[in-house]
């Protein structure tokens, strides 16, 4: 006779668990998602990654850019709306159609940078500079628009613009603009800036002795702003001084405050008027 082996005796130790695992499900909040039309309300920060110190190695954490466009076409308007809110780093406001609501969603909305178009119906952008400048010395102005004017380009920048892109322009580069923009940089055409800073000096001479003003400089800052006169960006600055971009942001930062103003671009005329010159490098 064949004795069968007796069962495994089921012991708690063998007995499989009965503890029942919760899964834990992440439900994002308002405040982890992008409000592409934010109306108000305590500004939210989120901490995104600055792409412009990928070259130099260091990572910035920054707030989103609030960014409103004014513009009386609203089919280019709104298209251009919903691509630049697909960049994670920017806020699209309601978008302005004319100088009122423009100045008006300036002072509600607390943009960092304000696409302008020059020709809004039977107004002019020129106007929305002219309020806003005085209202919202912070605010950073590019112009978006199909004009191609020189002397238009001229009055706008005097104005207290700090670029100039034409329609044209891929989306890409007008997303550029703006995160160089909000960073007090600016963006002019490279085949007219030469003409637009000659201009700007002729037209506009300093009155009060721009060399007294560049005293205040240190000759640090001095060799940042003569090689933003010789037409080099940040990183060929660093490369020329043998310092880090960081150190050049920081260095244009502290000459633009000295010297009272928002863009490189003024800085550059300042610095023209002013004596300096493009060196020999």
């Amino acid at each position: 006779m064949i004795r069968r082996a007796p069962d495994r005796l089921r012991t708690k130790r063998n007995l499989p668990s009965r503890r029942r695992v919760r899964a834990r499900v992440f439900i994002p909040g308002p405040e982890h998602r992008k409000d592409a039309r934010h109306t108000g309300g305590p500004e939210r920060v989120q901490r995104l990654h600055d792409p412009s110190d990928a070259r130099s190695g260091h990572r910035r954490w920054m707030e989103p850019i609030r960014v409103l466009i004014v513009d009386d076409h609203a089919l280019f308007a709104e298209a251009l709306a919903a691509r630049l809110d697909r960049e994670p780093d920017l806020v699209i406001l309601p978008i302005a159609a004319d100088v009122r609501r423009a100045v008006a969603l300036a002072a509600t909305e607390r943009p960092r940078v304000l696409l302008l178009d020059m020709t809004l119906g039977s107004e002019s952008g020129l106007d929305v500079l002219d309020r806003v400048r005085d209202t919202q010395p912070e605010l950073r102005v590019v112009v978006l628009t199909a004009m191609s004017d020189l002397d238009t380009m001229v009055r706008a920048v005097r104005r207290g613009a700090v670029g100039w892109l034409e329609k044209t322009e891929g989306a890409d580069r007008v997303a550029q603009v703006i995160r160089s923009a909000a960073r007090r940089g600016g963006w002019i055409p490279v085949d007219v800036l030469g003409e637009v800073l000659h201009r700007l000096v002729r037209d506009d001479p300093e009155p009060h002795g721009g060399a007294g003003t560049l005293a205040a400089l240190t000759p640090r800052e001095r060799e940042v702003l003569q090689c933003m006169v010789d037409g080099l960006g940040r990183a060929e600055i660093a490369e020329r001084l043998g310092l880090s971009t960081n150190t050049i942001r920081t260095h244009t930062q502290n000459l633009l405050a000295k010297l009272d103003m928002h863009s490189a671009l003024e800085a550059i005329t300042l610095a023209m008027r002013s004596g300096m010159r493009p060196s020999d490098h």
